[in-house]
């Protein structure tokens, strides 16, 4: 099993459509969570039960590959995390991506986590890699460095080429930009991607946004990839205006990991080991004031990331305020802040003293739990509960979900029963509310609509 495979394209089960499931009004059964007890002793950790809400015990990030980068020093390390294309997004950390690759369930599911983000506003990016009968299944992309390259190569030894490539979102330019570099990475993968891909300003058609002519499909419309091992769910397309956002989920079968993009999250209270690295944005919000220097503790850690989480949640929660840029320039270019790496001492951002409520507000007890981000629910979902609401109904029927895995923040333990108990309480509680935090995502919608961007009711 672990010797090296000749590549080939692996085709899958494109054929079978009938396990592809579309969402439907029709409310489904709650699964029993189910799989082989060896799975629930893998990375994962533990026997944990279908209500179990405690985060994942993984492994301590190490890179499945580290012969590449250690063997050449620090120069070569940086350059296995070179990605050139960051100016087409150009997000934090821009053209330096490390990545820390993770073993969910062992000798099944892998984790890829980079981070990107706005202003020090940084959170996890997530590729999550299958092991499939025909080979390996990339569920969305990040971008392929030198390092990914290396770590999914170490796996190709083991288990089989990569021959299946994910795009499971339709609007999400984070996770569409890296799938052309990453089919180039490897020319014999077939490529699927969800309907209506769209771009801004120009719709073009896939071929002139990267994607490679001939090996391209769209799921569902030309059938599903590897029907046999898994099972596909698409929520939308939605109209947006500018586009539409789709999404699709997919259940891995053997290991019970239902995996997810955007519609669903599930966050900690503590920062992720993605950080370990350079805990420089954790540190950057952890401070009171621009002057303030960039102190290092398990601390201030934790606090600078649940700041992180309220911004990359709300974009300006209520317990924010923004002092005036008198006081902004009073406190830069203080003594040890005067580098780019600090922003020379920027720091438009005072919070007030009952900013971590807010935190416990949208992360209770502290342990990740299943939810629609905010921004989410407010600029995306807002008039489209009911499709949500279906789309989770249809997960619930899913045969054996063990684990979520979404490709942001955290991956949790997750029974088809908890996707139905979080449909119920969606229909239940105040949807896309408009006071406090969402106040300033509200404002958003609001003109949105006023200019008439984005639909009144958005079709399906």
């Amino acid at each position: 099993m672990g010797g090296s495979r000749e590549l080939g394209c692996c085709t899958g089960d494109r054929s079978d459509a009938t396990r592809a499931k579309r969402i439907a009004p029709s409310y489904g059964r709650a699964g029993n969570p189910s799989g082989r007890a060896a799975l629930s002793r893998g990375r994962f950790g533990g026997d944990a039960g279908p209500s179990s809400r405690r985060p994942l015990t993984v492994q301590p990030e190490a890179p499945l590959s580290t012969k590449p980068v250690a063997a050449v020093g620090k120069a070569a390390a940086a350059a296995s995390r070179s990605w050139p294309w960051w100016p087409l997004l150009p997000l934090y950390p821009y053209g330096h991506r490390r990545t820390v690759v993770r073993e969910l369930v062992a000798e099944q599911v892998w984790s890829f986590e980079q981070l990107q983000g706005v202003f020090y506003v940084a959170v996890p990016i997530r590729m999550t890699v299958l092991r499939l009968a025909q080979g390996l299944l990339l569920y969305a992309p990040v971008p392929p460095t030198g390092e990914v390259r290396a770590a999914l190569a170490d796996l190709e030894r083991r288990y089989g080429p990569v021959c299946t490539i994910v795009l499971p979102s339709s609007s999400g330019l984070e996770h569409k930009l890296p799938v052309p570099a990453m089919a180039r990475a490897f020319p014999r993968a077939e490529v699927w991607v969800t309907p209506q891909q769209w771009s801004f300003p120009v719709r073009l058609p896939l071929p002139l946004l990267g994607f490679p002519l001939g090996r391209t499909r769209v799921l569902f419309e030309q059938g599903v990839p590897h029907a046999s091992e898994l099972e596909w769910t698409l929520l939308g397309p939605l109209d947006l205006g500018l586009g539409a956002f789709g999404e699709v989920a997919c259940l891995h079968r053997a290991s019970g990991c239902l995996l997810v993009t955007d519609a669903l999250v599930a966050i900690g209270d503590t920062p992720p080991p993605v950080f370990d690295d350079d805990p420089t944005p954790l540190l950057f919000h952890a401070r009171e004031r621009g002057d303030e220097a960039l102190l290092d503790s398990p601390e201030r850690r934790r606090k600078g990331w649940q700041r992180l989480v309220l911004f990359a949640s709300y974009l300006r929660p209520a317990t924010l305020d923004v002092p005036g840029w008198l006081e902004v320039l009073g406190q830069a270019f203080a003594p040890g802040l005067r580098q780019a790496k600090a922003y020379f001492g920027l720091y438009p951002f005072r919070w007030k003293p009952n900013w971590q409520e807010e935190f416990r507000a949208l992360v209770p007890e502290g342990r990740p739990a299943i939810q629609v981000a905010p921004v989410l629910e407010r600029l995306v979902f807002p008039r489209s509960r009911s499709a949500l609401v279906a789309w989770l109904r249809q997960l619930a029927q899913g045969d054996g979900v063990r684990w979520l895995v979404p490709a942001h923040y955290d991956a949790i333990p997750c029974s088809a029963a908890e996707l139905g108990e979080v449909a119920d309480q969606l229909e239940q509680r105040a949807w896309a509310p408009s006071a406090g935090s969402w106040a300033y995502l509200a404002g958003i919608d609001g003109a949105l609509l006023r200019f008439k961007l984005i639909p009144d009711q958005p079709e399906r």
